[in-house]
C-alpha cells in the first residue's frame, strides 16, 4: 500500500466557510489520503476541526495528526513587517504549509523551525 499525498492550494479553500473547509478536508483525511495544504488555518478553525473529527471517530477512522509550519521572520526591519503585515491582511493566511493526515497512516508528525517528519505505520497488507 502506498502514502498518497493530496495537494489542496490556498485557491481552493479561500472562499470557503470554516464548516466547508473542515468538510473538504476531512472528505480527504478519510479517503486515508495525508493533505498537504499550502496556508494554515484559522486557530479557531484548527479547533472545529479536532473537535469535529473526535465526533467521527469509528473504529475505521481513528482521528488525524495535525501540524503547520509558519515562517517566521526573523531580524527583519519594521518596512518588511508592515509589508508582510499588510500582504497577509490583503491575500489572506497563504504563507506556511499544514499537514493533516489520517491518525491509521501517520504514526506522528513532528516540527522542527524548518521541517516537517513525518512518520507513518507499515503501510504493507
Amino acid at each position: 500500500m502506498s502514502l498518497t499525498l493530496q495537494f489542496v492550494p490556498y485557491a481552493d479553500i479561500e472562499s470557503l466557510d470554516a464548516e466547508e473547509r473542515i468538510e473538504k478536508i476531512l472528505s480527504i483525511v478519510r479517503g486515508r489520503s495525508v493533505v498537504l495544504m499550502e496556508g494554515r488555518l484559522k486557530p479557531q478553525e484548527e479547533a472545529k476541526l479536532i473537535q469535529t473529527t473526535m465526533s467521527k471517530i469509528t473504529k475505521g477512522f481513528r482521528g488525524i495528526e495535525l501540524c503547520t509550519i509558519y515562517p517566521e521572520a526573523k531580524n527583519v526591519d519594521l518596512f518588511k513587517k508592515l509589508k508582510r503585515n499588510f500582504t497577509s491582511m490583503v491575500l489572506g493566511d497563504r504563507e506556511g504549509i499544514t499537514l493533516i493526515g489520517p491518525a491509521s497512516v501517520v504514526k506522528a508528525i513532528r516540527k522542527d523551525p524548518d521541517k516537517i517528519q513525518l512518520f507513518s505505520f507499515n503501510l504493507k497488507k
